[in-house]
């Protein structure tokens, strides 16, 4: 039996998405949970084969997510479940160690196949967008996509600044790369092109 954590943070999906793993006779959904943080302590609790979750939730995100389960050495796989089918997203997913990324609109039985092939150690990864994904590298730092991301929040840069522990020339000379990398004229337009990208 592939025991499952299920991480959603639409109920109508989440409750879709775990009756149709548990019509499948090797699934078993141990715990279906909304958001990031929940999810961790599921984790932790039930010590699943498999996570399954969306990119975008409140607090802890799935790419987040997959990073900690990363970085403490977890054994469960990590299979990122999304409407986002944007190639940086997918990037940073198998950077983060992600063994599977398919988009919500697949159909039903294919999922179930994909999280059986990467439980026997295989990748489950939407082909369209493993095709574009190494088309569109990503030209941006971590530390640059940490101040673009509270630029694009609307902060200024001495606020950055301080939440980053950083100067104000700094946090400016990050935001200008970031322009400059992206070839737009200023932070908003970065924002918008590298979030519409996948990139944050």
């Amino acid at each position: 039996m592939i025991r499952i954590v299920l991480a959603e943070d639409q109920a109508m999906v989440r409750g879709a998405l775990s009756a149709l793993l548990g019509l499948e006779p090797d699934l078993e959904v141990v715990a279906a949970v909304a958001d990031g943080e929940a999810a961790w302590l599921a984790l932790q609790q039930h010590q699943p084969d498999l996570l399954v979750t969306d990119i975008e939730m409140p607090g802890l995100g799935g790419l987040e997510l997959a990073q900690r389960v990363q970085r403490h050495g977890l054994a469960t796989r990590v299979v990122i479940v999304t409407t986002f089918g944007r190639a940086g997203y997918l990037r940073r997913a198998l950077e983060a160690g992600v063994r599977g990324y398919l988009l919500k609109d697949a159909p039903a039985e294919q999922l179930a196949q994909a999280l059986r092939n990467v439980q026997h150690g295989g990748r489950a990864i939407d082909p369209q967008l493993a095709v574009s994904a190494w088309e569109q590298a990503d030209p941006l730092s971590e530390r640059e996509r940490q101040v673009l991301r509270l630029a694009g929040q609307g902060r200024s840069s001495a606020e950055i600044a301080t939440a980053l522990g950083l100067s104000q020339g700094t946090v400016r000379n990050y935001l200008s790369e970031c322009i400059s990398k992206l070839g737009v004229s200023n932070r908003v337009e970065a924002h918008r092109l590298a979030r519409q990208r996948g990139w944050l």
